[in-house]
């Protein structure tokens, strides 16, 4: 025990490295985490999953939660409206075609049946928010291609479970019409982002009585998982209703709240330690949250890893055409047009639905849950790794050609 609780400090202190090395380097913090998971996972073979019993996937989702509700945070609502438009193309038709892609390998490089074929796309279609949000966060791109990168990992996170749940349900089921999938995803979007917004005014009416009480700086994020858990039994997703919610805090002014007479004597806004508090919580649990991942991983035959590294080098390619198309105006600088091209790396929502279709007795199930693991390794190291060499000359020359956008080298980033 007093090992386990030396490496838990000891971690903490080495994330810290980890983040003062990524802002000087451009050597991403969650890839050496996850690397160190692996080591310590699959290669060494020190820490199983099952070592953490229940522990670890509550973990990981408490992650998922804090770090789209900080995130909501951080979002302006006028640059949320503007990048809307941007957001919704990019988030759906990259889903599409991922989908498309990684089935059509899957279909051809191992004999998968259609409908698993296509399970394994969609399990794969989406990006996640557990990578995305910190490291654009520590890249510091404009306001308005943070948004869109954002809401991209958070809705697609959306589509991604809904999409496997209904292919599993028509797997063991036979059949479900196009209107009830089409159904599915918007009650879970709406209803899930109505939730958010009404618990965020609820709470500001009540935050500032809730200030006489004593230790009660954690309150709101206690409040945070008891929306997300509550929007989850309904149905709908609590990753949306968190990040609703962590918008709407912050925001209020914009919906008009405060311009409402009864109302703009009762609302409390968040405080400046309040949002300190947040991050550094999102430290934290980002920090063990990718050493998990890493521990989680199954390495399977060489095959799967061959075909894994083919889908995520296609994924990426067609993610670069695609930003080519739609961040062609000056708004976007070339820098924010080449990293959200790279942010495109697979996460805990993609291990997690990866499991589902073996326990459903799916046809391939065990190959659809290997190339997801080694999916996830292979695109967050993909896009550590463009992050990295992106300061470079012929990196910038590169995509400034294929992107269509003017060279500015930027030294100071």
């Amino acid at each position: 025990m007093s090992t386990i609780i030396l490496v838990i400090g000891l971690m903490v202190f080495f994330a810290h490295f980890l983040s003062l090395l990524f802002r000087k380097t451009n050597i991403p913090d969650v890839l050496v985490l996850m690397l160190v998971g692996v080591v310590i996972g699959p290669v060494l073979g020190i820490v199983t999953p099952e070592d953490f019993g229940k522990i670890g996937p509550v973990i990981a989702t408490i992650a998922l939660v804090v770090i789209l509700f900080e995130s909501g945070t951080s979002l302006n609502l006028g640059v949320l409206g503007k990048s809307l438009a941007t957001t919704g193309v990019l988030s759906i038709v990259c889903f599409a075609l991922t989908t498309m892609i990684v089935a059509l390998v899957g279909f051809t490089a191992f004999d998968l049946p259609l409908v698993p074929a296509i399970l394994l796309g969609v399990t794969v279609g989406g990006t996640t928010s557990a990578v995305v949000i910190p490291m654009v966060n520590v890249l510091c791109l404009s306001e308005k291609s943070t948004t869109v990168l954002v809401l991209e990992s958070a809705l697609t996170d959306v589509l991604s479970i809904v999409g496997v749940v209904t292919l599993l349900k028509i797997y063991t089921e036979g059949g479900v019409g196009p209107g009830t999938l089409l159904g599915s995803v918007l009650a879970s979007l709406v209803f899930a982002a109505a939730i958010g917004v009404l618990g965020g005014i609820g709470w500001l009416l009540v935050l500032g009585k809730l200030r006489d009480f004593p230790n009660t700086i954690s309150s709101t994020l206690a409040y945070v998982f008891i929306i997300y858990g509550l929007t989850e039994m309904l149905g709908f997703s609590g990753a949306i209703a968190a990040l609703a919610l962590g918008i709407t805090l912050v925001n209020f002014n914009t919906f008009g709240l405060a311009r409402t007479r009864n109302l703009d004597d009762q609302l409390t806004t968040l405080k400046k330690i309040d949002l300190t508090f947040y991050r550094e919580a999102v430290f934290l649990l980002k920090t063990y949250f990718f050493v998990y991942l890493g521990i989680s991983i199954h390495f399977g035959e060489v095959h799967l890893a061959l075909a894994a590294v083919a889908m995520v080098l296609l994924v990426f390619g067609m993610r670069l055409l695609l930003t080519r198309l739609l961040f062609r105006a000056d708004a976007y600088s070339l820098r924010d047009a080449a990293i959200t091209s790279m942010m495109a790396p697979k996460g805990l929502a993609a291990a997690v639905l990866a499991t589902l279709p073996l326990q459903y007795g799916v046809v391939g199930g065990e190959v659809i849950r290997d190339v997801t693991y080694m999916v996830v390794l292979v695109s967050i190291t993909l896009t550590a790794l463009l992050v990295m060499i992106y300061p470079l000359h012929a990196t910038q020359k590169f995509y400034a050609r294929t992107l269509g956008k003017p060279l500015t080298e930027e030294k100071d980033r």
